[in-house]
């Protein structure tokens, strides 16, 4: 399990020389996938999404990650694992047993008031559940007994078994795609979680564009601001130079020194607003915005505003369609979707009633120890008696006696030769039906799984209204914004001209200062104006290509997949294990074919 890593990544320090940092737009977008904390919690999603997955290839269920609706089924289906299972008893069982009955025991009338009995045993068993709805196992017994009564064949004896039994599913819990329902989610929900993090990276490289041209916009104010402070104070010196020789009224120089202390509270305020913007960027970029290598150092963007080439589909359709197949947040409802297609198909496999076939065949093995008879003879046994149980003189039943005279050892390997043999076979074969009477539970498990497939048909129309409002809101601000650019470009070399005028009419007598102070800020709004057109287009462009899905192609960024080759030199977001470039229709195209067996088999409106 990867460390979190709560150390800013090295590239920062590349890129600090002498106090400042050096940043590009592209490697302001590097540096806050490789650090952004935003980044870093998301990635942890999809791995949790693995770990669902192998949860439910071993036939558990699921426990959700972010930004599935389902995050597991909840159908009520007999539960197979599908992991085998192997277990092993091994036991020793000594015991004296008090005889009450001399004749089952085998002792005799003269027999002996207590039996010994030892039996060991090993047992073994295998277990395995299979997607058709088929559990199986082979048993493997074996028992050595010895015991002191003289009754028993073999002394001691050795059994030995071998059963082989499976049990299948006829209708609640039959098929592939019922019993791997919770494969099928889990893989779903694996790509809802590639594309909940494919949308927080898109989340988090808009918002640091928008935090760099931010900050671009507010350094260059506090430029313009400067300027202005600077001509005022020239303006005023000039002035008050004036007023000592005579030719300058005070009224004059008073109004010079307000317009001076006007620009220089301006300064402030923008210098305070390049300041925080500067932090804000610094939090998008680094994990650890107060590192002592960080702390105190100046970010200097290096690429500046302008007029952006052409981003805007041909037409507005071309846009919306654009957007339905880029959007992660849509194709998580997709994925929703399916899944509720699955949740649907199965609660309506758990109304029927449970009918188990059993089969089992098995066979047994019995050997030990044995005497070997001798010669027989006949003696007199037990006298014989009349009707009313007397004697009769001279009248004995013959008995045969049959000696012991040698032991014939056999064990384990001629007990497991009568198993191999079929000697002692064994079968059985069964069939049970539980049909439950009004069945309201699995009712409405399958009533609430149509209203969840119903209401996210609904949420996908919903989520697409939206799309449209937000690209159709984009594209007219993208568009707005570039007009702006153009007319705020104009109007501020047409401000710029008249104030050279208004400076020179000035200098030759022919002007107030009063009309110098006011062209003086018409041409810093003017020069204000055009800087917030130019980081306005710049955000609009980020804010589009974010509404279409776009962004994260557009910023030269991929998704690395660790397991693949990766793409050549694109940005990567490191630690991430799954999906391809995003902003392609080829997302999440290759689905594994039991998925798309699990997905296909119940579309939505079945019945």
């Amino acid at each position: 399990i990867p460390d979190p890593g709560l150390t800013n990544s090295p590239r920062i320090d590349q890129l600090i020389h002498d106090n400042k940092l050096d940043l590009s737009l592209q490697d302001a977008v590097d540096l806050a996938l490789e650090n952004n904390m935003d980044i870093v919690v998301a990635r942890y999603n999809v791995w949790y999404a693995d770990t669902d997955l192998l949860r439910t290839a071993g036939g558990g269920v699921g426990r959700g990650t972010a930004g599935a609706s389902i995050p597991f089924s909840q159908a009520n289906i007999p539960g197979l694992s599908f992991d085998p299972q192997v277990t092993g008893t091994y036991s020793i069982d000594s015991r004296v047993i008090p005889v009450n009955n001399p004749f089952i025991s085998g002792t005799g009338v003269a027999g002996i008031s207590a039996l010994s009995a030892h039996t060991s045993t090993f047992n073994t068993q295998y277990t395995q559940g299979f997607s058709p709805g088929t559990s199986m196992f082979v048993s493997w017994n074996n028992t050595r007994s010895s015991s002191t009564s003289p009754a028993l064949l073999f002394n001691p004896s050795v059994e030995t078994s071998i059963n082989i039994g499976f049990q299948q599913q006829l209708l609640n819990g039959f098929g592939k795609s019922i019993n791997k329902r919770q494969i099928y989610i889990s893989k779903n929900n694996r790509k809802i979680a590639d594309l909940a993090f494919s949308l927080q990276a898109i989340t988090t490289v808009t918002n640091t564009i928008n935090a760099y041209w931010e900050l671009v916009y507010a350094r260059e104010n506090v430029n313009v601001q400067q300027q202005a402070v600077t001509v005022s104070e020239k303006l005023y010196n000039d002035n008050k130079k004036q007023l000592e020789i005579g030719t300058m009224a005070p009224l004059d120089v008073t109004r010079a020194e307000s317009e001076l202390a006007t620009n220089r509270q301006n300064l402030i305020v923008a210098q305070t607003a390049q300041l925080q913007q500067q932090q804000a960027l610094k939090n998008f970029i680094s994990k650890d915005p107060l590192s002592p290598n960080l702390v105190r150092v100046e970010i200097v963007p290096t690429d500046k505003p302008n007029t952006p080439t052409g981003v805007e589909p041909a037409s507005f359709e071309e846009a919306v369609s654009e957007a339905f197949q880029k959007r992660p947040d849509l194709q998580e409802q997709v994925y929703n979707l399916k899944n509720a297609n699955i949740e649907v198909k199965a609660t309506r496999n758990a109304l029927l009633p449970l009918a188990t076939l059993t089969a089992q065949y098995g066979s047994t093995g019995l050997s030990g120890n044995s005497g070997v008879p001798g010669t027989s003879s006949t003696i007199a046994g037990a006298q014989v008696v009349d009707a009313n149980g007397n004697p009769i003189p001279g009248l004995f039943e013959p008995l045969t006696i049959t000696p012991t005279v040698a032991t014939d050892h056999k064990g384990y390997t001629d007990a497991s030769s009568q198993i191999f043999h079929n000697n002692f076979p064994s079968y059985t074969v069964q069939l049970g039906v539980t049909v439950p009477i009004r069945n309201r539970v699995a009712q409405a498990d399958y009533q609430r799984a149509t209203l969840t497939q119903r209401q996210m048909q609904a949420q996908i129309q919903q989520l697409k209204n939206s799309a449209i409002l937000d690209v159709q809101n984009t594209y007219v601000a993208l568009v707005q914004d570039r007009a702006r650019v153009e007319a705020a470009s104009k109007a501020r070399e047409l401000q710029q001209q008249t104030f050279d005028a208004e400076e020179k009419k000035y200098q030759l007598g022919a002007s107030t200062v009063y009309q110098v102070i006011l062209t003086q800020r018409d041409l810093i709004t003017a020069r204000g104006t055009e800087l917030r057109a130019l980081s306005d287009l710049a955000e609009a462009k980020a804010n589009f290509e974010r509404a279409l899905g776009r962004t994260l192609e557009a910023n030269h960024v991929t998704i690395a997949d660790s397991n693949g080759s990766g793409p050549e030199k694109d940005t990567l977001i490191p630690g991430t294990l799954h999906g391809q470039v995003v902003g392609t229709e080829k997302l999440f195209k290759k689905l594994d074919s039991d998925s798309a067996a699990g997905t296909n088999s119940s579309q939505p409106g079945q019945k």
